[in-house]
């Protein structure tokens, strides 16, 4: 069993890369007699992914960069970035993985010359560095780099693939190097099909794809790029005896990327023309809010829940602010919410619940919304179409429902009470959906005083949120809101069936440099 969820952790992690960049796979032993599109690299692409593992909906996030063009380690290259990350029960229960990955690559032809990789998995940390297609006389880099000619390593072939003409009936092979093991990645056009995901409808191409390790053993699947110059992959889909792996495309989008000032360069002898150095173009983080607001793109916030008869956290809860880019033809920012019970409350009740929120970035209305609640026996999925500009949220099953304008849901409304004047004694009223019904949420901002969290005391104002039912304060909703720029919800309180409940941000302490 442990190798079986080792194998797909490991294929949620090579997804983007294994099934991918397989397409990067070429016809002849030399990829440079390939065609090559430079529309795939250009500067500011960012692509966001949602994994779904068996009946985990929500099992993985991954985004993919292009992030700078200019000159690295002496070459000039294109930058580019991956990071993947396990989510909810999976990274909880099965596979933990928080990786980073930054290739730089040759712009003429996408050959990879330098590679890195910060691998934060259940039982190991790591970072390596490998160079790869070296020319003579280049630097040498670090003691632990891997010199490896003539091949890609999975980032890099992710997007060499998109370079390629991809031709119904064509057919590539390619070898791609990851953590000092060869994968065979053989790939076929086969046809044409029209995909629908989160980041709307794409004509595609279809391509059967292989791949096979060093080690032993194989995996299959399909890819499915968009039908245009950029060949952005729209759907992975691999079967594995354990469970099928999806990678949907749930934002596309390009990152703002101003110029930067000039890279120094030497100081030129008198009578000699001066030396002109490319500049790098860094990449801003898309989807970076607006200054004012006090959160921004990445920010995850994790909490323990505490009941006061049981010791032990009884939950975890995190939020994240995951990427700014186009979703169902809106510019939004993508929030997600995972919270499930521990072994600590197991015996008495079982919940894993799930929740993504697309929102307009200045306003923070939302204009979708997915959830999936699994608790005790009751299960219930669902997902929201909502029209601020006319008040109505239609379900997935077709139901139309009436709203108020500027109604939020249980996530955004999480982030929007972060940017409200919290002046104590100053109260503000909100319209927010509750079981598909809106309801009137009143946040009074209570008073200043100091909360404990772990062995920390953090100056925070109290709030208390209460609703236009006829017991407005049934559920005793109470949060400590740090008083400071960041606005970060530092302990949230309620009283539900199980009893009052706690949850407490997890601080992690400073480490001096």
């Amino acid at each position: 069993m442990t190798q079986s969820l080792k194998s797909a952790a490991a294929c949620i992690l090579l997804v983007l890369g294994a099934f991918v960049l397989s397409s990067s796979a070429q016809q002849t032993d030399n990829p440079a007699s390939q065609p090559f599109s430079p529309a795939p690299y250009r500067v500011g692409e960012r692509l966001t992914y949602n994994v779904s593992f068996s009946s985990f909906i929500s099992a993985a996030h991954v985004e993919l960069l292009v992030s700078a063009r200019g000159t690295f380690f002496g070459r000039e290259g294109i930058q580019l970035k991956g990071h993947v990350e396990t989510s909810g029960v999976v990274n909880a229960a099965l596979f933990a993985i928080n990786n980073d990955y930054i290739t730089y690559v040759d712009p003429a032809t996408g050959l990879p010359y330098r590679g890195q990789q910060t691998i934060r998995e259940t039982a190991r940390t790591a970072e390596t560095v490998a160079a790869f297609n070296q020319p003579a006389g280049t630097a040498a880099i670090h003691a632990r780099s891997a010199t490896v000619p003539g091949s890609y390593d999975f980032l890099s072939a992710i997007y060499r693939v998109r370079a390629l003409p991809l031709t119904e009936g064509s057919a590539y092979t390619l070898t791609v190097r990851n953590e000092n093991e060869n994968y065979q990645i053989d790939i076929s056009v086969s046809g044409h099909e029209v995909i629908k995901t989160n980041a709307g409808s794409f004509n595609t191409v279809v391509s059967q794809v292989r791949l096979k390790g060093e080690s032993g053993g194989g995996h299959s699947g399909k890819v499915y790029f968009s039908d245009d110059q950029r060949h952005v992959p729209v759907l992975i889909v691999s079967r594995m005896p354990i469970g099928e792996i999806r990678a949907e495309l749930a934002g596309s989008g390009f990152v703002a990327t101003p110029p930067a000032p000039p890279v120094p360069g030497p100081t030129p002898v008198p009578g000699t023309p001066p030396v002109r150095t490319p500049l790098v173009i860094p990449a801003t983080p898309e989807g970076d809010p607006p200054a004012d607001l006090p959160f921004k793109v990445g920010e995850q916030l994790n909490y323990q829940i505490f009941l006061p008869t049981v010791q032990a956290p009884v939950g975890t809860a995190s939020f994240h602010v995951r990427a700014r880019s186009k979703y169902f033809d809106h510019d939004g920012f993508m929030f997600t919410l995972s919270a499930q019970t521990t072994n600590a409350l197991q015996k008495l009740f079982v919940a894993n619940d799930v929740m993504t929120s697309y929102v307009d970035p200045k306003t923070l209305l939302p204009f979708h919304t997915e959830f999936t609640f699994n608790e005790g026996r009751n299960r219930f999925a669902g997902k929201l179409s909502i029209n601020q500009d006319y008040g109505t949220a239609t379900t997935d099953t077709g139901e139309k429902i009436d709203i108020p304008i500027g109604t939020h849901d249980y996530l955004s409304y999480f982030y929007l009470v972060r940017t409200f004047n919290l002046r104590p004694s100053k109260q503000t009223a909100i319209s927010i959906l509750v079981n598909n019904q809106p309801k009137t949420l009143k946040v009074s901002a209570v008073k200043r005083e100091s909360v404990q969290i772990g062995s920390q005391t953090i100056p925070a104002i109290l709030i208390s949120l209460t609703t236009d039912d006829a017991e407005p304060d049934k559920f005793q909703l109470r949060a400590w809101i740090s008083d400071d720029k960041r606005r970060l919800p530092l302990r949230l309180n309620a009283v539900t069936e199980l009893g009052p409940i706690r949850a407490d941000l997890a601080i992690i302490p400073v480490t001096p440099q």
